[in-house]
């Protein structure tokens, strides 16, 4: 039964409304022509979400133009794809690591078998199902040729970045130390945080949501160090600061860092360095051990 106290829902707007709100509210637009069709193409509600910023008491602050919002939402879009690069790189690399792993201690189908992990019944479930709805040819070829017995380093392909983390998780303290050991500078118990900080802004870039001024409810693990350098484990950067542990190639961290500081650069008019996290001598922290 619906209480009468429950608001109605808004009635939509038209694009020419919108600017109307927009202006309303101290919004300088000085070419409605162009800012409807930005709004054609960039839904309302979405571009909204960058003006939180650059408000006070739902008015924005004076002198802010609509080619200011517009500017912060393509800073953003490029700092996703920038940053989705480098995630997918780690994503790729645990892949092979577990799947390596996993192979060479327990057997091809070692990851069936519930002895060599913890809280494994929920991962063997989502594996099943997603084993079910490919529609990946070598998933086909394995199901036919040697009656469903999928290797691991077959079906790890099939994972999820979110189910690979659990995975990982899941693994015996031993299994993940010599993980740890054989590829990375850290400590497992701090890759467990960092993976499954890495399949959060995954999932944020994948489905093209905010990273700028975005509190994150996915905090990276650090070490006491890294917290005396005064990083924000609640903003994108703390998730930078571990991504060049989990890059070990110097040569690409290093290229990640130009073409950030180029894009940062462009957008300097614009982009406050405290709304994702960033410290003034940035370049310095991401580089530091490397």
């Amino acid at each position: 039964m619906y209480s009468n106290n429950i608001p109605s829902i808004k009635r939509p707007t038209t694009f020419e409304e919108q600017v109307e709100i927009l202006k309303s509210r101290g919004l300088v637009i000085s070419d409605v022509d162009s800012a409807i069709r930005t709004l054609q193409r960039i839904n309302y509600y979405r571009l909204s979400a960058y003006t939180l910023s650059l408000k006070k008491n739902d008015q924005f602050l004076p002198d802010i133009t609509f080619e200011h919002v517009v500017a912060l939402y393509e800073f953003d879009r490029r700092f996703r794809y920038l940053i989705m690069e480098m995630v997918e790189q780690v994503e790729i690399a645990f892949r092979t690591h577990i799947s390596y792993h996993i192979a060479h201690t327990y057997g091809p189908l070692g990851h069936l078998n519930p002895q060599h992990f913890d809280n494994h019944d929920a991962f063997l479930a989502e594996l099943e199902k997603e084993l079910k709805r490919s529609q990946e040819l070598f998933i086909k070829h394995h199901y036919e040729k040697y009656e469903g017995k999928i290797p691991v380093w077959v079906a790890i392909e099939v994972l999820s970045f979110g189910a690979l983390s659990k995975l990982f998780s899941n693994m015996k303290n031993d299994d993940k130390n010599q993980i740890a050991k054989r590829n990375y500078r850290a400590p497992a118990i701090y890759l467990e945080s960092w993976l499954k900080c890495m399949s959060y802004i995954r999932n944020i870039c994948a489905h093209y949501g905010r990273l700028y001024n975005r509190p994150l409810t996915s905090k990276p693990r650090l070490d006491r160090k890294s917290k005396q350098l005064g990083i924000d484990q609640g903003k994108i950067f703390a998730h930078l600061y571990v991504l060049k542990d989990l890059i070990p190639d110097r040569d690409k961290w290093l290229n990640f860092i130009i073409r950030l500081e180029a894009l940062l650069s462009e957008y300097s008019e614009v982009v406050e360095l405290d709304r994702i996290g960033f410290p003034e001598d940035w370049e310095a922290v991401l580089m530091m051990g490397r």
